[in-house]
């Protein structure tokens, strides 16, 4: 078992084998190479707007919150300098 797995790991294409596949690739989709670079460019333009959408999405949310907790901060902050002053 583990000399089979060996031989399996051990075969990588080489030169030859590589200008092969990429003959029978352009005889395959020569046509549409082109067309095929247009769509997986496209692709690429708008998983790059929805990862900076989400991160737009996640910096507001995370502004938000710190705003929300200042206020809190601040709210129980004014809260005990009242609490002192009653005591005086």
């Amino acid at each position: 078992m583990i000399e089979y797995a060996q031989n399996i790991m051990a075969w990588t294409p080489g030169t030859t084998e590589l200008i092969i596949i990429l003959v029978i690739a352009l005889l395959l989709f020569g046509r549409r190479l082109p067309e095929l670079a247009r769509s997986v460019g496209k692709s690429l333009t708008e998983f790059k707007k929805g990862l900076n959408e989400a991160k737009d999405a996640k910096d507001g949310i995370t502004g938000e919150f710190k705003k929300t907790r200042d206020d809190f901060v601040n709210n129980v902050k004014e809260a005990a300098d009242l609490k002192d002053d009653d005591k005086s």
